[in-house]
């Protein structure tokens, strides 16, 4: 009889707990050291300076492998960082298609820095499989997604752009900040490169500021662990001994927060003083069925536009529960205002096309009830809603 493969759920607690073959412990220990001991002169040991491999922050990279399916992984400073290494395989005149609507930093990434090394790019819906086909060049060498799309939450079909990519000779980069390997697993359907900024859910604390990504091929794992080692923008021992932690409860934070998600956004959606809620776990978002098929759940992030920018600033003037604050992925509720938070970096008029309006919130669900959650914001459209009757 042969066993069956544990669920993600026991794995993700076995993987980031792997025992200490010298003590028992059942913590990975933190390696403290920057540099090792040579015990031979001709034949170095498998650590011989912390830049380029250190044994807890290999611990961390090995355990979001596996969760991940990839090959190998590998610790950065933060999420950019990771994202930005990953951009490091690109080469004067190559050209990277991107998501229309993708986190800040990547936009200005993109439009800020690769472009002055001669490197090309294409910004395009890719909820529109059509129309990431037309945008292919002879010189594109990356297809760069994020689903769902931060912050208006539009879903890609992965495997299709997959199928474009690898009929074009094309890698394929994807941003599973939002879903973490706990609901969504890119490299099961065909991904390249899975990226994440484990500040976020994968930590889950906000104590923390880390990047992670997963190779899915030898080849690729490869050339990244080069250029992490040559960029060196590596993660520190102590937050990748945080990270781990916080991998333990990943599945049941995200489970959580995610019901508690889907009450608040399924709320939303009836209140009068709001203009449009993106969710893919509402029936009435245009690419649920689509996160649902390659998905285990909506996750923990939603959208939710009011009238304008002064809607959103009584709104967030009146709320109690959520913290007001940059990021996202965290054990307490967040909001957020993308147009002068994660977004600042983009110019009004790209913001304006994204849907990423003067009246948009991003909402990171927490672990408090969501019949509170649901309350407060009950209490505070309250709030907009008396205002605009004593004008």
């Amino acid at each position: 009889m042969t066993n069956k493969p544990y669920t993600l759920q026991t794995r993700v607690i076995k993987d980031a707990s792997p025992i200490d073959p010298h003590t028992g412990a059942v913590n990975v220990p933190l390696h403290y050291s920057s540099t090792y001991h040579q015990f031979d002169f001709d034949q170095y040991g498998k650590y011989d300076y912390s830049r380029s491999g250190n044994p807890t922050r290999e611990a961390l990279e090995e355990a979001i492998a596996r969760l991940e399916g990839g090959v190998k992984g590998f610790a950065f400073s933060s999420g950019m960082a990771a994202i930005s290494t990953a951009f490091l395989l690109l080469s004067q005149g190559d050209h990277v298609l991107i998501s229309e609507d993708v986190y800040g930093g990547t936009y200005r990434m993109i439009t800020q820095v690769l472009n002055r090394f001669g490197i090309q790019h294409t910004f395009v819906d890719t909820t529109d499989l059509e129309k990431v086909a037309c945008a292919i060049r002879p010189n594109t060498k990356v297809i760069y997604l994020e689903t769902p799309s931060n912050p208006t939450l539009n879903i890609t079909d992965i495997q299709g752009v997959v199928k474009l990519a690898k009929a074009n000779g094309c890698l394929t980069f994807l941003d599973n900040t939002f879903m973490t390997p706990a609901l969504q697993r890119p490299i099961e359907l065909g991904v390249d490169l899975v990226l994440h900024s484990a500040t976020k859910f994968l930590a889950g604390h906000s104590d923390v500021v880390a990047g992670l990504a997963v190779a899915g091929n030898d080849g690729l794992a490869e050339q990244i662990a080069f250029f992490q080692n040559a960029f060196g923008a590596i993660l520190g021992v102590q937050d990748a001994w945080l990270v781990l932690r916080g991998l333990k409860t990943l599945h049941v934070r995200m489970k959580e927060s995610s019901c508690s998600a889907q009450k608040v956004a399924s709320f939303l959606q009836e209140q009068e003083g709001v203009s449009a809620v993106y969710y893919p776990g509402l029936s009435s978002h245009p690419g649920a069925a689509v996160h649902k098929a390659q998905s285990d759940s909506p996750g923990a992030v939603l959208s939710f536009e009011l009238k304008n920018r002064d809607d959103a600033r009584q709104f967030l003037k009146h709320i109690k529960i959520p913290v007001f604050a940059v990021s996202l992925g965290a054990v307490e509720s967040i909001l957020s205002y993308p147009a002068k938070m994660s977004h600042a970096a983009m110019p009004e008029e790209e913001r304006n096309k994204r849907g990423i309006t003067d009246g948009l919130l991003r909402f990171s669900v927490g672990l408090e009830n969501a019949d509170d959650l649901i309350q407060d914001i009950r209490s505070s459209l309250s709030a907009i809603d008396r205002k605009e009757k004593v004008r």
